[in-house]
């Protein structure tokens, strides 16, 4: 089930315009709460009202279950935003996740706001489960504490292109790209490890706090995660000037597409498979617009495409690339999609 009769008018283009004549800063936060909501839709329109009044952008998904947002404030709302939000009884005392930099709007370009069956695609049907039984919460003192201990074993929670720039020491990286299947695979995966103790991560935590439910529902006995997830702990390691155990950069879902945590680059160019690169972006071949990482060399010679093929697709006349983007619309989830391998971008 989704949603979205409120709807933006303006194209990317106009937007962006509108954005870069601003003569103020935007704050890009993220927010999530498991709450009880009768009706996500009437809601879902007050919330796109209000949210349009302060100017502001995001992507915001509300289910029955709770609310997931990333959105960006701008500065001189933060006031009315935050007395509006925390003003809705269901969300009194959500705690923010802030960015680590103020932005010029470069995190969204528009307000999104659907309904949708659940606030984080889970794939989990069982009456039994409670997703209320969560595991406990740890701080960045602890985390730190915990990763030394050899008897814990630190669980990434997020996909495998988010790890792939950036993951704390010694983690464990499930090859998937959907939380879906991760959940579907922790026995198989994990289901001799239920005596360890258990400590789990992920971006903001909305991901972790029904994970870590399902790894107790499963058999798991001592699970933990990390309070506020990534942005949390980097956030808690500056203030406290703890040291940093996270490696690289933290994959986010917005224009960014990523925060620096550390200024190591542990990842690899999908193109030239040689040179150390850690920036997402997607082809701009649209019938293909996989998410690749690029170095910025192999980005100026494919002039932002994936690969020489989508390269030399673009450069076609119209009439003879119009019959191959409908063969590609039929064909990527198999010959295109697939975000890439341990050697790079899957070759065509």
């Amino acid at each position: 089930m989704t949603d979205t009769r409120k709807i933006n008018r303006d194209s990317k283009e106009i937007a962006l315009a509108k954005i870069a004549k601003e003569n103020f800063s935007r704050r890009t936060i993220s927010f999530y709460k498991y709450v009880s909501i009768d009706n996500p839709t009437i809601l879902r329109d007050e919330l796109f009202d209000a949210l349009q009044q302060f100017n502001c952008k995001g992507r915001i998904y509300i289910a029955k279950e709770g609310i997931n947002a990333q959105m960006n404030v701008p500065l001189p709302a933060w006031a009315e935003f935050d007395s509006y939000i925390q003003g809705i009884p269901e969300f009194k005392g959500v705690p923010y996740k802030i960015a680590r930099e103020e932005s010029e709007g470069t995190s969204f370009w528009k307000l999104t706001i659907k309904v949708k069956n659940k606030i984080v695609a889970d794939g989990i049907n069982d009456p039994q489960f409670n997703p209320a039984d969560t595991g406990k919460y740890m701080t960045a003192r602890e985390v730190n504490q915990a990763i030394e201990d050899p008897d814990t074993l630190l669980v990434d929670m997020r996909n495998q292109y988010e790890a792939e720039v950036g993951h704390f020491e010694g983690a464990h990286i499930m090859q998937v790209d959907t939380f879906r299947q991760q959940l579907s695979t922790v026995e198989d995966e994990l289901g001799d490890k239920k005596n360890r103790k258990i400590l789990m991560y992920c971006t903001g935590g909305i991901r972790c706090e029904k994970a870590s439910a399902w790894f107790k529902h499963k058999g798991f006995g001592d699970v933990a995660h990390i309070k506020g997830g990534i942005i949390d702990y980097d956030k808690q390691v500056k203030e406290q000037g703890l040291e940093n155990k996270f490696h690289g950069k933290n994959f986010v879902f917005d224009e960014r597409l990523g925060e620096r945590i550390s200024d190591e680059i542990i990842a690899t160019c999908h193109v030239c498979n040689k040179t150390k690169a850690d920036n997402h972006y997607n082809c701009k071949n649209k019938a293909c617009h996989i998410l690749y990482i690029s170095c910025d060399t192999c980005l100026e010679e494919k002039a932002g495409y994936c690969s020489t093929y989508c390269h030399t697709f673009a450069r076609l006349p119209d009439r003879l690339r119009r019959p191959i983007t409908r063969w590609q619309s039929h064909l990527k989830k198999k010959y295109l999609k697939p975000r890439f391998t341990k050697g790079g971008l899957r070759k065509i």
